[in-house]
């Protein structure tokens, strides 16, 4: 059984039909990567899986349980956990502070309990961010504030992340070295989606690809063969290629 099941997803917006029978598995274990030209369905995509948005039609299911309809605190309390597009740290909370609150109860009154200090340091050190602890997020350098993110997501525990546009803004160095990073998510029996609506960081990175254009799968496959696949070459910029 797939640890991530999405079957025949629909998600319209009144009359825009933004995903059409989408449908994706993912087994425990692998990094797949959902790509696709802007604005083609991935983050939709994920809104679904995570209960931010209602789906019109179709399941998804995590671990064989149906999270359809499930609340995202809920998805996130199964093992599910997703890296936003845009880093929204608190700013007037420290990098520490930041990864605690996502370690605490999910009532949003209860600031007591949650991570031990040493626990916090374990999450920041996954993710090579233990140095910034004390720092404020605005101190950060734009990489380790992507970091940041993500070691939010660790501190839920979660048995498969999904990270969306996890190196947006990045230089080379940087997207080598957070993919590196990520990789060592893998080994340590991490199982992810990674969303990129270009190849460049993805392709050493992923066992499969998924290709999404206008809300529809266009081609899955093994990096190599989804770059050279014309229909997919096509969809990005009439043929200049990914």
């Amino acid at each position: 059984m797939s640890l991530l099941e999405v079957d025949s997803l629909t998600k319209k917006f009144g009359g825009l039909v933004a995903v059409d029978d989408f449908s994706m598995d993912v087994e425990r274990g692998e990094i797949v990567g959902l790509i696709g030209p802007n604005g083609s369905g991935k983050s939709t995509v994920f809104n679904c899986i995570m209960g931010i948005y209602n789906v019109t039609d179709g399941t998804v299911r995590f671990g064989g349980d149906e999270i359809t309809d499930d609340a995202t605190h809920e998805v996130v309390n199964k093992g599910l956990s997703r890296v936003s597009q845009e880093s929204n740290p608190i700013d007037s909370m420290s990098v520490a502070g930041n990864i605690k609150l996502f370690t605490l109860p999910d009532s949003i009154v209860s600031l007591r309990g949650g991570a031990t200090e040493e626990e916090i340091y374990e999450y920041a050190a996954r993710i090579d961010i233990e140095d910034d602890l004390h720092e404020m997020p605005d101190e950060l350098p734009h990489a380790d504030v992507r970091r940041l993110e993500i070691a939010k997501a660790l501190a839920t525990e979660p048995e498969m992340m999904l990270l969306d546009e996890p190196f947006a803004g990045m230089n080379q160095a940087e997207i080598s070295e957070l993919a590196a990073q990520i990789d060592r998510f893998r080994e340590e029996g991490m199982t992810m989606v990674v969303v990129d609506h270009n190849m460049g960081g993805l392709m050493n990175l992923v066992d499969r690809v998924v290709v999404l254009n206008n809300g529809v799968k266009l081609a899955s496959g093994e990096p190599e063969e989804i770059a050279e696949n014309q229909e997919v070459q096509e969809a990005y910029l009439a043929g200049e290629g990914i």
